[in-house]
């Protein structure tokens, strides 16, 4: 019998449904197949593409990956108290579902980009947070497109890479030009670009057109001068921030599970300071984690650690919101 009323000796005889049991849904959150039909306050919504890579692939395999990691957290139906903050984050009343995957046809990048906006637009149609979890980082682009007509928005980026190439042998729609498209978009006001560091994807020529079209851009050398709070103060007070991190923007020694790792990166609680000063000083509208690619990194940690820097900022970004005032 799996009646979980039912007590023997002072024990609920019910299913316990560890970890490592059962359906790996994100955080074992309940699945949510007709995208009509959300009624969450967090939807996820995996977007397994990665043509876009000009290296090593395998992001493809990032949202099931993290999904899977995500189950080591799911004890905490009740919420997951944090004696540092003495506050219990993501009580049972933060509704998280998972969307599934959005449809990815192979070698079509239209398409596929096509499928991964229509699933932010139903979660941000729903009134709901969207979490997408890559794939490579060019899906950052339907993420963004899928917010037009819905007000600005400001990028917060951590990431080594700039990801500002305009456009390369005819490529626009790749990892490597992300935030260039983002910069186009009128509604988007602003980037914020941390992490950046040693070689990378971008000329100095998009390093100025970066900075021309409304980009702060942030080493790890310069964050850690800086402090997290006073990187976050940077940005605009009263924007709406949307967050794209790339687990490249963490150092290799603790995130190696990643097609394109650039030593020198972060450490977890200076991206996790970072997320928390956000969530405390701007309204956040979403957040797409990418590049994730775990088949390089047997040890799994990479993918923990994507799951549980998301559980922690939906618990900063959802506390935050109850603490404010109604409108």
């Amino acid at each position: 019998m799996n009646d979980a009323k039912t007590e023997t000796h002072g024990y609920a005889t019910g299913r316990l449904n560890l970890p490592f049991v059962g359906i790996s849904t994100f955080g074992k959150r309940p699945y949510v197949e007709d995208w009509s039909r959300i009624d969450a306050d967090v939807a996820v919504l995996g977007a397994p593409f990665d043509f876009g890579t000009q290296f090593r692939s395998g992001a493809r395999f990032g949202p099931r990956a993290v999904r899977e990691a995500s189950t080591l957290f799911s004890f905490g139906h009740a919420g997951a108290y944090d004696h540092e903050d003495d506050c219990t984050y993501l009580p049972a009343a933060v509704r998280i579902v998972d969307l599934g995957d959005a449809d990815i046809v192979h070698t079509d990048t239209v398409r596929s980009h096509a499928n991964i906006k229509a699933g932010v637009n139903a979660i941000l149609d729903a009134g709901a947070f969207p979490v997408v979890i890559g794939g490579d980082h060019s899906v950052n682009i339907p993420c963004i497109d899928a917010f037009e007509g819905r007000g600005d928005i400001h990028i917060l980026q951590i990431d080594a890479h700039l990801d500002f190439v305009d456009e390369r042998h005819g490529v626009r729609y790749g990892h490597g030009n992300p935030m260039r498209r983002a910069a186009e978009k009128p509604y988007v006001t602003g980037l914020t670009q941390v992490g950046i560091r040693n070689v990378s994807s971008t000329a100095k020529e998009g390093y100025e057109d970066a900075r021309r079209m409304g980009s702060d851009i942030l080493s790890v050398r310069q964050m850690r001068a800086l402090g997290a709070k006073a990187v976050i103060d940077r940005i605009p007070a009263g924007a709406r921030v949307y967050v794209t991190l790339d687990i490249d923007g963490f150092c290799p020694s603790i995130a190696p599970g990643t097609g394109t790792p650039s030593h020198g990166g972060f450490l977890y609680y200076e991206v996790l300071e970072m997320l928390q000063a956000l969530a405390r000083r701007n309204e956040v509208v979403g957040i797409d984690l990418v590049e994730v690619a775990p088949d390089y990194d047997p040890t799994g940690g990479t993918s923990i650690l994507a799951a549980q820097i998301l559980l922690n900022f939906l618990g900063f970004v959802f506390e935050a919101r109850g603490r404010k005032p109604a409108a």
